[in-house]
């Protein structure tokens, strides 16, 4: 979450609400030049592909979106241990992160 924060804030977003409850989507909800943005976070480890995403749920939340007028978007964030991505990765790891930007949901 933190990533995907850091990156609507560099990117002009302002927050309506942030919610990193589990299974509780969208995770943010944010304004940007007068439009509301609907954002879900996943995070996954290596060797999954940040970019790959519940195609059903997102459906479903894009529909919800367009309810709002709200643009939906996708940003799967992707974690390995920074030491090598093919050891497992625990709390005291250094890690390293994955993250492409905001996928639209189109």
């Amino acid at each position: 979450m933190k990533e995907v924060g850091d990156h609507l804030t560099a990117e002009g977003f302002e927050f309506l609400a942030v919610n990193s409850k589990l299974n509780k989507d969208p995770q943010f909800v944010c304004l940007k030049a007068h439009k509301l943005h609907f954002i879900v976070v996943r995070g996954c480890l290596y060797p999954e592909n940040p970019k790959k995403f519940d195609a059903q749920l997102m459906k479903k939340l894009k529909e919800h979106g367009i309810k709002y007028k709200a643009s939906t978007y996708f940003a799967g964030v992707g974690f390995a241990n920074a030491e090598d991505y093919e050891l497992p990765l625990t709390q005291n790891d250094s890690y390293a992160v994955n993250f492409d930007g905001l996928q639209i949901m189109e």
